[in-house]
C-alpha cells in the first residue's frame, strides 16, 4: 500500500472524527483485543494470535484445491449455526468476545434466506441430505416470521410487535423461497414468495429505488446495493411467468446503474459510509446487476460489471488479499480485508468468466478464494470456529471485528461450489 494511501486512511479514520469518538474507538479496540488474545479458550486464543501474526508479517499461504473438504467444513459450520438457535433460523454468527448464547447470536432472517440457496446447491453437488433438510426447515421458519405485509424484518429475529420491514432483507429471503420452491414444489414457499415479491414491487419509488431500507442502516439516502433484490425478484417473475416482477427488477438495476461513476465505482453503496463502501456492499451491487443482466440478456448490465470489477482486480495482491473498503477513486480505504466482500467478488468473477469466456476473471477469483481458504478455521477443538471465516482479516479488522458472521461463510461456500465445477 502506498504511503500516501496509508496517511489518507489514518487521517480519515482517526484524525477527522472528534477526539472523543477516536478515544472510545481505541478504548473498545484495546479491550476487545485483550479479551480475544488472552481468551481462556485455548483454541480461540491460538487461532486469533496466529491470525494476527500472519497479517502482520504477510505469512498467508494460499490453499489450492481441497474444494470438497473446504465446502463440507463451511456447510457443516452453517448447520451448526442453525442448531445453535432455539428455532430453525441460522444464528447471525459466532462472536466469542461480545456474543450471547455462549458466543452465538440469535437467528437472523435476512441471511438465513440466502443461506437456503447455498445449502440446497451444496446438497445437490455433494449429495448431502442433511443440508437439504436443514434448508427446507429454514424456509418454513422464514414463513413463520414473515410480516403480514409480506416484508421481512430487519435485524436479528424479534417478536412481531417489534418487527420493522426492510426491502433488502425481503429480497434475500425471497431468494431462499424461490430456491426452496424449485427444490420441492411446495405451494407454501411460492405463496410466501409472492407476498414478498409484491412488497418489493410496491416498494419501488418512481425512480426505481427501494424505499424501505430499515432502521439498521444509515438513513436519508439511496442504498444502491439493494439492487441485489432485483435478482430474486426476476427469478420469481420467471417462476410464476409474470412480467410485472421482471420489469420491476429491470427498473431497480437501471436505477443502480445511474449511481455508477465513469470509473466503475458506485455512489450511495454502503451500510453507513457511502464515501468509502465495503467490498461487501460493492459485491452485492455487482452480483445483482450481473445476474439480472444474464437472465434478461441485457449486455449493458454485464458491461457495467466489467467496469466495476476491473479496479478491484487491480487491487488484489499476489496472494489474494483485497482491502475491505474503497474511496471513489478506487484507492483503498481500509488496512484490513472484509472477507465476505472478497468471497462475493470471487463469485462475481467466476460468473463473469462463465458469461464472457475470459479466463482472467477466473484466475482472479481463484486467487481471492485460495486466500480465503487459507483463513478458514479447520481442525480446532472449538467446533464453533471450524469451517468458518471471520468478518475481517485480521480478525481484529474493521468489519464485524472479532466475529464470524454467517454470511461470510455462506459466500465462502458459494465461491467454493463454483470453483469445484471448473
Amino acid at each position: 500500500m502506498k504511503l500516501s494511501t496509508v496517511i489518507r486512511i489514518l487521517i480519515d479514520r482517526y484524525w477527522k472524527p472528534k477526539l472523543r469518538h477516536t478515544y472510545w474507538l481505541f478504548s473498545a479496540f484495546a479491550k476487545e483485543t485483550k479479551t480475544l488474545l488472552l481468551n481462556p479458550d485455548a483454541s480461540l486464543r491460538w487461532h486469533a494470535r496466529l491470525d494476527l501474526i500472519r497479517y502482520a508479517f504477510g505469512l498467508v499461504k494460499p490453499v489450492t484445491g481441497q474444494t470438497g473438504e473446504r465446502a463440507r467444513a463451511a456447510a457443516d459450520w452453517l448447520l451448526r449455526a442453525q442448531t445453535a438457535c432455539p428455532d430453525d433460523g441460522v444464528s447471525l454468527g459466532y462472536f466469542p468476545v461480545n456474543g450471547s448464547y455462549q458466543g452465538w447470536k440469535p437467528s437472523y432472517p435476512e441471511t438465513t434466506g440466502y443461506i437456503i440457496t447455498s445449502l440446497l446447491q451444496y446438497s445437490r453437488q455433494f449429495g448431502d441430505v442433511r443440508a437439504r433438510e436443514a434448508a427446507i426447515k429454514m424456509a418454513y421458519w422464514e414463513i413463520a416470521v414473515q410480516m403480514p405485509s409480506g416484508a421481512v424484518q430487519g435485524g436479528p429475529v424479534t417478536s412481531p410487535d417489534r418487527q420493522t420491514p426492510a426491502a433488502f432483507n425481503t429480497g434475500m429471503v425471497l431468494d431462499g423461497w424461490c430456491s426452496a420452491f424449485q427444490e420441492t414444489q411446495y405451494p407454501a414457499f411460492i405463496d410466501a414468495a409472492r407476498m414478498a415479491a409484491d412488497f418489493l414491487v410496491n416498494d419501488l419509488d418512481e425512480d426505481g429505488y427501494f424505499k424501505t431500507n430499515g432502521e439498521y442502516v444509515s438513513v436519508g439516502e439511496i442504498k444502491t446495493y439493494t439492487c441485489l433484490c432485483a435478482w430474486a425478484l426476476y427469478r420469481f417473475g420467471v417462476l410464476v411467468n409474470d412480467r410485472r416482477y421482471c420489469d420491476g427488477a429491470i427498473r431497480s438495476i437501471e436505477a443502480a446503474l445511474r449511481q455508477q461513476q465513469i470509473n466503475g465505482w458506485f455512489a450511495h453503496n454502503c451500510l453507513s459510509r457511502s464515501d468509502a463502501p465495503l467490498t461487501h456492499t460493492i459485491g452485492y451491487a455487482l452480483q445483482g446487476i450481473l445476474e439480472v443482466g444474464v437472465l434478461s440478456g441485457r449486455k449493458d448490465f454485464i458491461e457495467s460489471i466489467r467496469r466495476g470489477v476491473e479496479p478491484l482486480l487491480a487491487n488484489i495482491t499476489h496472494n489474494g488479499f483485497l482491502p475491505g473498503c474503497f474511496y471513489a477513486d478506487w484507492e483503498p480505504a481500509s488496512f484490513s480485508s472484509c472477507l465476505t466482500g472478497s468471497a462475493q467478488i470471487a463469485v462475481v468473477c467466476f460468473r463473469l468468466a462463465e458469461v464472457t469466456g475470459e479466463a482472467r476473471y477466473a484466475a482472479s477469483a481463484n486467487r481471492l478464494l485460495d486466500f480465503l481458504k487459507s483463513l478458514q478455521a479447520m481442525d480446532l477443538s472449538n467446533q464453533a470456529l471450524n469451517g468458518a471465516i471471520g468478518g475481517s482479516f485480521p480478525l481484529l479488522g474493521e468489519y464485524m471485528r472479532s466475529g464470524y458472521p454467517n454470511w461470510a461463510t455462506k459466500y465462502l461456500l458459494d465461491a467454493i461450489l463454483i470453483q469445484a465445477t471448473i
